[in-house]
């Protein structure tokens, strides 16, 4: 790897740093565990680390922008977790104020 592709893969973590709210609360509009969120994220090209996702989680729902609950039917309790309706709220602003900004990007090109 040289310094110019550290530097790139540098500035595409900040970028998915930034991002990861937005795709998980609009991912998580169907009630979804951790790990499938990993999975489905992953499947779609948006790859996140657990070490970043669930802390991440646990933030979202102590802002109220998701609701948790604990699954013990199966042999395996998880903890499924669903965007709230102030997730949906700040969902909808953010996704509103990421297209602005591409539009203000691509107004500079």
């Amino acid at each position: 790897m040289t310094d110019d592709d550290g530097v790139l893969a540098g500035h595409l973590q900040e970028l998915r740093r930034g991002t990861v709210v937005v795709a998980a609360l609009a991912s998580l509009r169907t009630p979804g565990y951790g790990y499938a969120l990993l999975e489905s994220l992953a499947r779609t090209g948006f790859e996140v680390d657990a070490n970043t996702l669930y802390p991440l989680l646990r933030r979202l729902e102590k802002q109220g922008l998701l609701t948790a609950e604990w699954n013990t039917e199966e042999s395996r309790p998880r903890k499924f977790y669903r965007t709230s309706t102030a997730g949906e709220d700040v969902l909808a602003a953010l996704r509103a104020d990421w297209r602005a900004l591409d539009a203000s990007i691509t107004d500079l090109a």
